[in-house]
């Protein structure tokens, strides 16, 4: 894990929620990822339950868009809630297969998709999924010690990036969808 990585990773040039993020990962930065993969799943409970315990406390307004979690402000409380460890689990599996697709775009490009699509049910606003990257690189920390280098936090930036980037568009495509069939009340996208 020590090699180097290119410092020139794409990032997307525009921030517009229209625009579909595009990731140029290099053949190292996905064999970093992968193999980073390979140490944060031997502790990969733990590392759900960091990220969101962080991810609220750093956040709180994100806890609104959880019934179970919204009235509980004692971290210890949410450390052993089974409802955030589950959901932790959930979204570190959401991770292990993005992880999985690295080598196939057009698969990881349909999951990132459509979770974002889910995520418009429920109601969790895309400026929510880029508050997830940072918590994730602090909660992956203990399971990498020194082998979190920035080239490998650089790896999974641009991962999450392209990740959100398809989530978000996940999001208004279903949002669309629910505003031409006029199932939903409308929501304000543009605070989205």
């Amino acid at each position: 894990m020590g090699c180097p990585i290119s410092a020139s990773a794409q990032k997307p040039a525009a921030d517009t929620l229209e625009e579909i993020a595009l990731v140029n990962l290099t053949d190292k930065q996905r064999e970093l990822i992968m193999d980073s993969w390979k140490c944060i799943q031997q502790d990969i409970t733990r590392a759900g339950i960091i990220l969101f315990v962080r991810l609220f406390e750093s956040h709180p307004e994100c806890k609104e868009v959880f019934f179970e979690f919204r009235g509980v402000d004692d971290v210890e409380m949410l450390r052993v809630n089974k409802e955030l460890r589950a959901h932790g689990l959930r979204v570190m599996s959401f991770i292990e297969k993005s992880v999985a697709r690295l080598h196939e775009p057009e698969r990881l490009e349909k999951l990132a998709f459509d979770l974002g699509r889910k995520h418009y049910n429920y109601n969790a606003i895309p400026k929510y999924f880029m508050y997830v990257m940072p918590e994730f690189i602090r909660a992956i920390g203990p399971s990498l010690k020194d082998g979190l280098t920035p080239e490998l936090e650089d790896a999974w930036k641009a991962l999450f990036q392209y990740l959100t980037g398809m989530m978000r568009q996940g999001f208004h495509e279903e949002a669309r969808r629910h505003t031409v069939s006029s199932t939903v009340p409308d929501r304000n996208l543009k605070d989205i």
